[in-house]
């Protein structure tokens, strides 16, 4: 592998200049929204007040027009109405997989798309949001990793996935309707397209406002961070979201997970692991989730699934065996079936659990590490993409 290799692409993203006219008030958290209506000439008494009302409409009705929030005066609603707007991303594009699961194509500012993937399940449906336009990492087994990173998401554009989810699924109440406790879109994971944790800021806001009670109300313990283990914004993410946390694991050695991860090569398995350990207790999370790949021959030998139970040893855990989703020139091939058994029975016999995660949405190109904006999806060779991943020469 060369030494060269990009431990992830350039992280210093240029700030997007807002739109001028009107703000969005989506993705706004309470405190800003409040300094937003008092400088557009709400009463400072009146404003904490008017937030609570504006986000109820926002986030429990799903409701886009002034003009439908009939507890504020009309007068007051035709003033927002000229100075704010209600605005989530664009569908581009709908696609429903054989097996339900529900991919959008979304458009954000300055014309950029990201994905979007809805996964039913039995008692529950879980979106897998996007945090950046391409991706901050170089992951080799990941398709979103062969895009280059655009830009950070603003925390509206992160809300607005669940809001386009949330409208596309037909889950907004009836207003007076008796209260309906089943939940079409029940979980969040932070698994789309970017790395969430060098994009902290609007991530956070964003699942603030997910996690809010006067409005989508989902609980802490049902939404995931997925990261590949940026160690420095750990902590942060158990203090300041407490969130339950997943770990794009993947390898047992540093050797093996430079080249699968290469932000390992700046934090390595050791320094990640020690970061994890205090997660649990910090954010009262239950358990961390090992997210592990499986590739064959690279990373799913008896001796690598002893070597993880030795890593995981005193960290309360869960292991997600991930079967590798192939996608056009992709420089690896899933591990067998029986071999994926065979070290999920390891790590369960030493006390672990490890469900072997489903594939869904293959024939949409919506499984995991799948992602990718169909503007940027120009295949590129396999060799390219083996000389990128370090696996030739």
């Amino acid at each position: 592998m060369s030494a060269t290799a990009p431990i992830t692409q350039d992280v210093h993203t240029i700030p997007r200049k807002l739109p001028e006219g009107p703000m969005n008030l989506v993705g706004m958290t309470r405190d800003r929204m409040r300094e937003a209506l008092i400088a557009a000439g709400t009463p400072e008494k009146q404003a904490k007040m008017r937030v609570g009302q504006i986000w109820q409409w926002i986030y429990q009705w799903g409701v886009r027009d002034f003009s439908e929030m009939t507890n504020l005066a009309k007068a007051y609603r035709a003033d927002l109405a000229e100075k704010f707007v209600i605005e989530v991303p664009e569908v581009v594009t709908r696609q429903v997989s054989e097996d339900g699961t529900r991919k959008y194509l979304v458009r954000i500012a300055g014309g950029h798309e990201v994905e979007v993937v809805y996964i039913p399940e039995e008692g529950r449906g879980t979106l897998c949001v996007s945090s950046q336009v391409g991706c901050t990492l170089t992951c080799s087994f990941c398709h979103t990793g062969t895009q280059k990173l655009v830009r950070n998401l603003t925390a509206a554009e992160i809300i607005g996935q669940v809001l386009v989810a949330r409208d596309d699924l037909g889950e907004w109440p009836e207003i007076g309707a008796p209260k309906d406790e089943t939940r079409l879109l029940s979980n969040i994971v932070l698994m789309g397209m970017g790395e969430p944790l060098y994009n902290f800021e609007n991530v956070r806001d964003a699942m603030k406002i997910a996690m809010d009670a006067e409005g989508i109300q989902l609980s802490r313990r049902r939404i995931t961070l997925s990261t590949s283990g940026v160690v420095p914004e750990i902590a942060r993410t158990a203090e300041e979201i407490g969130c339950q946390l997943a770990v794009s694991f993947h390898a047992t050695t540093d050797e093996v997970r430079d080249k699968l991860v290469p932000i390992n090569k700046r934090w390595n398995i050791a320094e990640l692991l020690e970061a994890l350990k205090a997660y649990p207790k910090v954010s009262n999370s239950e358990r961390i989730t090992f997210e592990y790949v499986m590739l064959d021959g690279v990373n799913d030998s008896d001796e690598d699934a002893h070597r993880l139970i030795k890593l995981i040893d005193g960290i309360p855990a869960k292991i997600n065996l991930i079967p590798f989703n192939e996608w056009p020139g992709a420089p690896y091939k899933r591990s067998s079936n029986n071999r994926i058994h065979r070290f999920a029975d390891i790590i369960y016999k030493a006390g672990y659990a490890s469900p072997i995660r489903t594939p869904r949405g293959e024939d949409i190109m919506a499984a995991c590490g799948q992602l990718k904006s169909a503007t940027e999806r120009a295949r590129k060779s396999r060799k390219q993409i083996e000389a990128e991943a370090g696996l030739t020469g």
